[in-house]
């Protein structure tokens, strides 16, 4: 199983807007064949940092998710959105 924590640095005006639209890009990633859980969470002490919490069954379930309709659409608007680059990091289960 692959994870991926995926770190957005939202504007501060821009935080509701964020959670607005990434809510249809969590509820179909969640639906893709090879997700295993898929959720938006945001940090406590700092309300505009929000991270994509990511577990999927391997890479090549990555790859479909990276190419489909609705990541593809989304993903710009919501990096508008950012004050910087997001952090994206995999990881392995071990």
């Amino acid at each position: 199983m692959i994870k991926i924590v995926a770190k957005m640095y939202v504007r501060p005006e821009c935080v509701d807007a964020f959670k607005s639209q990434a809510k249809e890009l969590v509820e179909k990633s969640a639906a893709e064949a090879g997700n295993v859980s898929y959720s938006l969470n945001q940090s406590r002490s700092e309300p505009g940092v929000l991270a994509f919490i990511e577990f999927w069954k391997d890479q090549d379930a990555i790859d479909t998710h990276n190419a489909s309709e609705h990541f593809t659409r989304i993903l710009p608007i919501l990096g508008g959105m950012c004050s910087k680059a997001p952090e994206i990091e995999l990881f392995d289960e071990v």
